[in-house]
């Protein structure tokens, strides 16, 4: 199945006090279900691209799944303005999952996709543990500049976000983007995963602000490093401490800021204290 990711479409433009007919190109967004076993789990807005990425993505991030083993197959249906993500789960994988439903049926919804009480939206994350990683500053400063450099949806729209990865002497070995920032890191994991790439050898790096989504999902994809243009959110912070990932954010040209665990990123720095 082939969706195009983008429209030109017409517009007016105000430019110098002058009105004139023009046009621009916009990224698709589509409604994309995820369904277990036939039953609906969660509809996520998305660009439509990079489906199996993020059908594996998003059941690694609410843990359905461990492992891309786990998943037997994902079949993708049209459905209406949509498409449904048909997703069959090995035996034991779907035994849990059915368990999980059975056990959190008649709770009152909160609002976040595949979560249905506060705990399990706040929840905390296992610790991350990815041996002597690190990073030079040099190596941030390429690893956001190859992200940016490599977004080819958002050179044509400036309205999607890019997740990547990033590995020492390697550079950025996968990319992804969607009109969502979770629904890129989702779609990342994914293709990390399916790659064979083990998440500890290798930094993720998104375009968005860092919010405890992200460092949960860069948990679930076991990678002790999340590196972001915008600034965090005090419960990333807080999260990302307690799993022992290092937060780097506002991460612009050669500067940037570090929030948490910065003994991965800066050996060998001068320090100057005020």
């Amino acid at each position: 199945m082939t969706r195009k990711t983008s429209t030109r479409i017409r517009e007016v433009q105000f430019r110098n006090g002058v009105l004139a007919e023009g046009s621009r190109i916009v990224p698709e967004e589509v409604p994309i279900a995820f369904s277990y076993g036939g039953t609906t789990h969660a509809v996520m807005m998305a660009t439509p691209a990079d489906l199996e990425d993020f059908a594996l993505g998003f059941s690694l991030s609410e843990g359905i799944i461990s492992a891309a083993a786990d998943i037997v197959s994902v079949e993708m249906m049209e459905a209406g303005d949509g498409i449904d993500l048909q997703i069959v789960l090995a035996d034991g994988t779907a035994e849990a999952l059915t368990a999980r439903r059975r056990h959190m049926a008649g709770p009152v919804g909160c609002g976040l996709c595949g979560i249905e009480s506060i705990e399990q939206a706040t929840r905390s994350v296992a610790p991350v543990d990815a041996g002597d990683f690190s990073l030079t500053p040099a190596q941030i400063a390429e690893a956001v500049w190859l992200l940016g450099d490599g977004q080819s949806l958002n050179r044509e729209t400036r309205a999607v976000h890019g997740a990547g990865f990033f590995i020492p002497g390697q550079g950025l070995v996968c990319l992804r983007e969607d009109v969502g920032r979770h629904n890129a890191l989702d779609k990342l994991a994914g293709a990390v995963m399916r790659s064979g790439l083990a998440g500890g050898h290798g930094a993720v790096v998104v375009t968005s602000r860092l919010s405890v989504e992200m460092v949960q999902k860069t948990a679930a994809l076991r990678s002790a490093v999340l590196i972001a243009v915008s600034a965090p959110t005090a419960l990333a912070v807080r999260t990302a401490e307690a799993a022992g990932i290092t937060l780097v954010g506002i991460a612009r040209g050669d500067e940037f800021e570090i929030f948490t665990r910065p003994e991965r990123t800066i050996a060998g720095v001068t320090a100057h204290v005020a």
